[in-house]
This record gives C-alpha cells, sequence and structure tokens, in this order.
C-alpha cells in the first residue's frame, strides 16, 4: 500500500514538472517573455563556448583549451554589463590562480600533493575577497587545473592566460553583439502582476466580509497582504534588473527594445497601495484576534466596507491589463466614481455608529479613503 502511494505521488510530481516543462517550450517558441529569453541566453552560451573551442582547441592547438569554452559560458550573462564586470574578475582572479599555482608547481620540483599545500589554502581564502564577488572560487579552481595538469613553464602559464583572455573576449561579444539582453519588459509585467494580486484579495476580503463570520479568515487575508510587500520587492529588483541592463548595451540600436518601463514614480505608487492594504488587512486581524480588546463593527459597516474593497478590486483589475496606460482609462475612472459612492456609503456608517467599535471604524475608513485616494486615475 505505502508502495503505490509513493508511485502515485512520483507520478503526480512528474506529470506535473513535465506540464511546466510543456507550458515553458511553448511559451519560449510563442510569446516574448522569460522563457524566450532563457532560450537565447542558453543558445549564446553554447555558441560561445563552441567557438571559444574552435580557436583555442582546434585553431591554436592549446594545451588546456577547456578554459576558453569555460570562460566563454561563465560570461553569457543576463546584461552586458555583467558580463565586463563577471569577466574583469574572472580573468583576475583566473590569473592569480594560475601564476600562484605555476610558482608552487614550480617550488615543490612539480610534487602535486605539495603544491596544493601551498596553493589551495591561500586560494580560497583570496576567493573570498569582496571584489572578486561571485568569481572567487574559480581561482581554486584553476589551480587544481593547472597543478593536476602538471606543468609550470612560462610558455604554459602564458597559454593557460591565453586561453582565458580569449574566452572572456567571445562571451561577452557574443553577449552584447548577438541580441543583447534588454530587460525592460520585466517591470511592466511585474507591476501588473502586483496589480492582479492586489485585485484577487481585495475582492477576497470583500467576499469574506459579507458571510455571516465576517472575519474568521482575517488572518489569510493578512498573510496574503504580507506577500504583497514582497511582490513589491520584486518589481524593485526587476526595476534595478533594466537599469543595469542598460548600461554599456547596444541593445538599443542592434535589436527592438519594446516601450520604455513605467516610470519609478509607479513604484512608489504601489508602495503605497501595498501598505494600504496591509494596514487594512493587519487591522481586521487584530480584531478577529481574542487576546486584543478592540471591539467588531457590526455587520452593516463590514457589508459597506466589502463595497469599497470590491470597487478597488476592480480599479486594481483594470490596471492589471492596461498598467501606466492612458487607453481605457474611462472604465477605470467610473469603477472609481463608484468606489467613492461605496465609500461615502461606509462613512455615513461611521457617523452614525457609536461605542467601542468607533476607534477601528474610524481607522478603516481613513485607510479605505487613503486607498482610493492612491488609486485615482492618474492625470
Amino acid at each position: 500500500m505505502a508502495w503505490n502511494v509513493r508511485r502515485l505521488a512520483v507520478g503526480w510530481w512528474a506529470g506535473r514538472e513535465w506540464a511546466g516543462v510543456r507550458r515553458s517550450v511553448h511559451n519560449a517558441f510563442e510569446e516574448s517573455g522569460p522563457e524566450r529569453d532563457t532560450l537565447v541566453q542558453s543558445l549564446k552560451a553554447a555558441a560561445s563556448a563552441i567557438v571559444a573551442w574552435a580557436l583555442t582547441g582546434w585553431w591554436l592547438e592549446a594545451p588546456m583549451a577547456l578554459l576558453a569554452p569555460w570562460t566563454a559560458v561563465a560570461l553569457v550573462s543576463g546584461t552586458v554589463y555583467q558580463s565586463l564586470r563577471t569577466g574583469a574578475q574572472q580573468f583576475a582572479v583566473i590569473a592569480v590562480g594560475t601564476v600562484w599555482a605555476s610558482a608552487a608547481m614550480t617550488v615543490t620540483r612539480d610534487q602535486t600533493m605539495a603544491a596544493m599545500l601551498l596553493t589551495l589554502p591561500f586560494m580560497t581564502l583570496l576567493g573570498n575577497y569582496r571584489r572578486f564577488g561571485s568569481q572567487g572560487i574559480l581561482g581554486a579552481t584553476t589551480a587544481l587545473f593547472v597543478i593536476t595538469y602538471g606543468s609550470s613553464s612560462t610558455w604554459t602559464v602564458g597559454h593557460r592566460l591565453l586561453e582565458t583572455l580569449i574566452g572572456a573576449i567571445v562571451g561577452i561579444s557574443v553577449n552584447a553583439l548577438v541580441l543583447p539582453p534588454v530587460h525592460l519588459r520585466s517591470v511592466r509585467d511585474r507591476l501588473r502582476g502586483l496589480a492582479r494580486d492586489s485585485a484577487d484579495l481585495l475582492d477576497t476580503m470583500a467576499d469574506g466580509l459579507r458571510e455571516d463570520d465576517a472575519l474568521h479568515r482575517a488572518e489569510d487575508w493578512h498573510t496574503e497582504a504580507s506577500r504583497l510587500m514582497l511582490s513589491l520587492q520584486s518589481v524593485t529588483d526587476a526595476r534595478n534588473w533594466a537599469t543595469e541592463g542598460a548600461r554599456w548595451n547596444p541593445g538599443g540600436r542592434l535589436r527592438r527594445t519594446g516601450p520604455p518601463p513605467p516610470p519609478f514614480a509607479e513604484d512608489i505608487r504601489w508602495s503605497r497601495i501595498c501598505t494600504r492594504i496591509l494596514t487594512i488587512a493587519r487591522t481586521l486581524n487584530g480584531i478577529d484576534d481574542e487576546d486584543t480588546d478592540l471591539a467588531a463593527p457590526p455587520s452593516c459597516f463590514l457589508v459597506a466596507l466589502a463595497a469599497v474593497l470590491e470597487q478597488a478590486a476592480c480599479i486594481c483589475a483594470e490596471e492589471a491589463e492596461q498598467p501606466g496606460a492612458s487607453t481605457e482609462r474611462r472604465c477605470r475612472e467610473q469603477a472609481f466614481e463608484k468606489a467613492w459612492a461605496a465609500h461615502r456609503t461606509l462613512a455615513d456608517n461611521f457617523h452614525h455608529q457609536q461605542g467601542p467599535a468607533a476607534p477601528v471604524e474610524g481607522a478603516l475608513s481613513l485607510e479605505t479613503r487613503q486607498l482610493l485616494t492612491d488609486l485615482a486615475p492618474r492625470r
């Protein structure tokens, strides 16, 4: 019985993975997106390795030609600037590893174990130097190649440095001149995803507030609202990636880049929106907490609050379709008018309420007003 359960679990996992692979392959060939970017960068890395090997192993007949394709593959990075920076770091650390290991072989008269004792502790420590970044480990691995290969003549060391330099030039050239990566779409896509996630959460909260036990899912809403802040961080990461991708990148002249990403003001605006949603969810969760002395608002107030959140969800959904665009603005303005009408009803409920729930109602009324202000159609 247990064996059958494991087989079913493995089969389900394999089916899910296969479906994900098929979906990624389909997206790579059918539309622009991260899947196609990954395909292009992978093919470029393979091509750069083949070219580097052809130059060093086939044409120059270098004694350790594998250094060239190894370096070339590593330098086909996500941005041209990153390729150049990584290339300088990699060549520097490989040069140090090669020279140090060759000197150790000379001192120890080609004794492999003694050369490793002289080389590896220093190179692994040097690999943690922050100027080398993530390339620091390559110093130790290159030193291992040199020591195990067993030759430390000046001619051999020069060839290894030449092979590394050829690989770096090939990798950087391929990345910069063959469909250079331009990261302009990621910011727009992630802002759209953030608007869509906000719409889904606000809609879920609105539905829950109309139920008899309106606050029983408040903790889940607070958790989902916290995840919105993580999505907001991904927008910031994409913005930084796009900025770096434009540095020293000939892509603007060599390929179509599409429209520029939304302005940075949109990031700030959505930061405020996500903060408002998180505050509303936290307040509702605080009411549901058994250890708090906050009084829950009456059902009529929660229903009015649900109407406001529902219209706010409509505004976010509209923006998810056309983030930052002037088209379809009329639809958003109509949703905004309905949202303000719902908020006036909510405010009327608050003004007629008295008792211990008044502070909570005032906080929710204020936060929803600020949310609608931040969601207002841009002029």
